[in-house]
């Protein structure tokens, strides 16, 4: 019997896809690579545990953050630890996955193969979860001057440069001096940018009154938003009720304020005026990671990458685009979208390798929250509002519920409940890494 030509044509290095049907199932299995492990990477790769497929997961980081909690880092609310799960510990029990820490520095599409600092990698399907980056939307002396509120290595660098500048005002002889010392800037009216304008209050305060008391400092924190209120994506009287919940607190809200710069301890507004602060923090808004340009297609005004009801690049079917990278039905750039739209990609791949056409991505919004300083939040539940401590509760529930690992859950709650009974953040260390070298 005399092979069959096609067949013959087929080898180990013949793309996934053009491989005869019987020769998918006989030959190999199919490689999946995901670029990022964040909430839409880590996700899909436990989906795929189910799949006959062979996973590998690229970060830059070994570990996986949680970034809700990334704020509670920089008030002293949690450790780095609590946060940041070893990936590998988390997908040590996936029996087809492995883990690989480089920087992909680009996407070489036409042969199949993602570029990185310690090589290339060869895949049949790229799944690209790389999430997003700090926007300064070009300006300089934000770039410059401010703390970006989006990284780990910011929590910590935030909740450094806190501690430094009351040590500094402890010092300090001049009044004048001291109050610069202790005011803080917070930029955007975000979940992001709220919830750590309510910590920080808090912090400073638990601070302030208790290891600093014989310096008579008073901290102030202000939180500037440029749009007409704070929780844009809120129900109106959500966010009023925020808004008046920061205030109680102590924290100068100011809505329809822009930050035109920022010069050496002072941050300038765009309708003239001059707020004098020791620090600037920098909430004010991401954009989808700068691997999306690498690909060569059109992106949108975000850096995001337009894609296909099946998630996937419109002239590579092979590559699909997930969380805050993916240009799908304006979804917002948070956690709950990458985490269903990885679910997604581990169905449509199976589809695909069935030689089936995947239904398209429906999201299925479960609702937005957010709290604001200890014992009161807010929650937007489809028809469903919830304010105060009810709404703080139903944050704490369903981010414990959602948190990788028990340990990460048991020593949140331990340190949720510190602050709520005892009204004092646990952690509030100065502890900045230094390089030394080495003797000659």
């Amino acid at each position: 019997m005399l092979p069959d030509p096609a067949v013959q044509r087929t080898g180990a290095a013949t793309p996934y896809g053009e491989l005869q049907a019987v020769e998918r199932m006989a030959r190999r299995r199919p490689q999946v690579l995901i670029v990022g492990a964040g909430f839409g990477g880590l996700t899909l790769a436990r989906k795929l545990r189910s799949v006959p497929v062979d996973v590998t997961l690229i970060d830059r980081n070994n570990y996986h953050l949680f970034s809700p909690f990334v704020y509670q880092v920089a008030a002293g609310i949690l450790s780095a630890g609590d946060v940041a799960p070893s990936v590998r510990k988390l997908i040590r029990s996936f029996g087809n996955a492995n883990f690989l820490k480089a920087e992909v520095i680009g996407i070489d599409a036409q042969n199949s193969r993602v570029l990185t600092d310690h090589g290339s990698i060869s895949y049949d399907y790229l799944v690209l979860a790389p999430g997003s980056v700090t926007n300064d939307f070009g300006n300089v002396t934000v770039r410059n001057l401010a703390y970006s509120l989006k990284t780990l290595p910011d929590a910590l660098g935030i909740r450094n440069a806190v501690m430094e500048a009351l040590e500094r005002a402890r010092w300090a002889e001049d009044p004048e001096q001291r109050r610069i010392l202790s005011t803080f800037v917070v930029v955007g009216g975000g979940p992001v940018g709220v919830e750590y304008a309510g910590a920080v209050i808090e912090l400073l305060r638990a601070v302030l009154r208790k290891d600093f008391r014989e310096a008579e400092l008073e901290a102030k924190v202000v939180l500037l938003e440029a749009g007409p209120r704070i929780l844009p994506l809120f129900d109106e009287r959500l966010a009023a009720s925020a808004a008046r919940s920061l205030q109680k607190l102590g924290v100068d809200v100011r809505t329809g304020t822009a930050l035109k710069a920022i010069d050496q301890a002072v941050v300038e507004l765009a309708d003239g005026s001059r707020i004098e602060t020791g620090t600037v923090i920098w909430a004010a808004g991401v954009k989808a990671s700068p691997l999306g340009g690498t690909l060569g297609v059109p992106l949108t005004s975000q850096a995001r990458v337009p894609v296909t009801p099946s998630l996937r690049v419109r002239s590579l079917p092979n590559v699909f685009v997930i969380g805050d990278l993916a240009a799908h039905a304006d979804l917002p750039m948070l956690a709950r979208p990458a985490i269903e739209e990885g679910e997604y990609v581990a169905k449509a791949i199976h589809s695909l390798m069935l030689d089936r056409e995947p239904e398209p991505f429906v999201y299925k919004d479960p609702g937005i929250m957010a709290i604001v300083g200890r014992g009161s939040g807010i929650a937007q539940i489809g028809p469903f509002r919830l304010r105060g401590l009810i709404g703080w509760l139903f944050w704490l529930t369903y981010h414990i519920l959602i948190v990788d690992t028990l340990r990460a859950r048991f020593t949140a709650l331990i340190n949720w409940a510190a602050l709520f009974l005892l009204r004092e953040p646990p952690i509030r260390l100065d502890v900045s890494a230094e390089r030394h070298q080495a003797p000659d």
